[in-house]
């Protein structure tokens, strides 16, 4: 089993139990969640240190980066990329996401993951990126039926009762009728494999990230599941706390998954607790705020990666981070030069000295970047 990261204990930021909201704590198969907006799987982004940051932020559950079996099946403890199983010891319950193309290699990569320590096995049938459906992986799954349902069946077989398997899905390879009765015939399969959960996108395969997430379909996913003791999350469209909690009330799902609205933002987790309890919106984070909260994203990066791999992976991050700047262009333009951790300190000491208020991200700056 990987080594653990110790890492200090995240803040208190809220309570895990029922709220004026009326939010019920999420559970998942015997694993307790509390508070139901958590953070979801983003290919290239929900490694260890954002997931750490989104913890000590509020998120009471999260989900690695997806990784591919055949991957998982020929890791060794050499390579470089043996991070991807690192897990905090802060970090649980967290889950762990699978894809891949067939059935039994499937299955061997996810007691990978059981190995590794997750809480949580998740399968991945919602990415919609282009090489990936066509390697009959992810997103491809929701025009196989058979096959996807084969995969889930075996996954729940091989992984330990006590680790709740789940399923990442959109609402359909494409907007046909047929992709319809697909989807629901794998939600259906899922939960006579004895899946505990399924996290529902409201685009389809076909849309990627263009377009609204409808969010009545995931109403009509809730009404379809009703009685069966089998949870929902929604996910699609959630870059505010507003979002999270009007998605939890409009539709009626069991939790929420934010992805790219907590890219950069891990804030988001609070402010929902925030409005959960009834009370108001907290101000944007403050310029110093920022500048802490990136420097231990910073910290978790080297001690992650070393702190010659980690400028290079945290500069993505810093620049997401940027977008919560008044001057943002400026600031973005600074740490999209960054190569060095002398660079970072230099573009904060320019732009951060100095505290003051930061603002709300909007909207229109939330990319595409990849869910898991």
């Amino acid at each position: 089993m990987n080594a653990r990261l110790n890492v200090p204990d995240r803040c208190d930021v809220g309570s895990s139990g029922s709220s004026p909201e009326g939010l019920r704590p999420l559970t998942i198969g015997n694993v307790e969640i509390g508070f139901p907006v958590v953070q979801a799987a983003l290919s290239g982004y929900s490694d260890l240190p954002m997931r750490v940051i989104a913890r000590r932020h509020g998120a009471s559950y999260s989900v690695c980066e997806v990784m591919l079996d055949q991957f998982l099946l020929s890791l060794t403890k050499r390579q470089k990329t043996k991070h991807f199983l690192d897990i905090a010891e802060e970090e649980h319950p967290v889950g762990g996401q699978l894809m891949g193309a067939e059935p039994e290699q499937f299955s061997l990569g996810a007691m990978k993951l059981v190995e590794a320590g997750f809480d949580v096995i998740d399968v991945n049938f919602g990415c919609p990126v282009k090489k990936v459906l066509g390697r009959c992986r992810g997103g491809f799954h929701l025009s196989q039926p058979s096959v996807a349902i084969d995969i889930l069946k075996r996954t729940r077989d091989i992984v330990p009762d006590e680790i709740p398997v789940t399923v990442k899905m959109r609402r359909g390879i494409d907007d046909s009728d047929e992709a319809r009765d697909q989807f629901f015939e794998i939600l259906d399969g899922a939960m006579d494999a004895g899946l505990a959960a399924a996290t529902v996108h409201g685009r389809t395969v076909v849309q990627r990230y263009i377009g609204p997430s409808r969010w009545e379909f995931l109403s009509e996913v809730t009404r379809h599941v009703e009685g069966r003791g089998f949870k929902i999350l929604g996910s699609g469209d959630l870059f505010t706390a507003e979002d999270c909690l009007n998605m939890i009330r409009k539709t009626g799902v069991d939790g929420v998954t934010v992805a790219r609205g907590a890219i950069g933002n891990p804030w988001i987790f609070q402010q929902a607790r925030r409005l959960a309890d009834g009370l108001e919106l907290s101000p944007p984070p403050t310029l110093h705020e920022q500048a802490d909260v990136m420097r231990t994203h910073f910290d978790l990066c080297e001690e992650t990666y070393t702190v010659e791999r980690a400028p290079l992976l945290m500069r993505k991050f810093c620049i997401k981070y940027s977008q919560n700047h008044p001057r943002y262009e400026q600031v973005r333009l600074s740490f999209s030069r960054l190569k060095t951790r002398s660079d970072f300190e230099n573009a904060v000491a320019e732009h951060y000295s100095v505290d003051g208020p930061g603002r709300y991200i909007p909207r229109e700056l939330h990319g595409s970047q990849e869910e898991g």
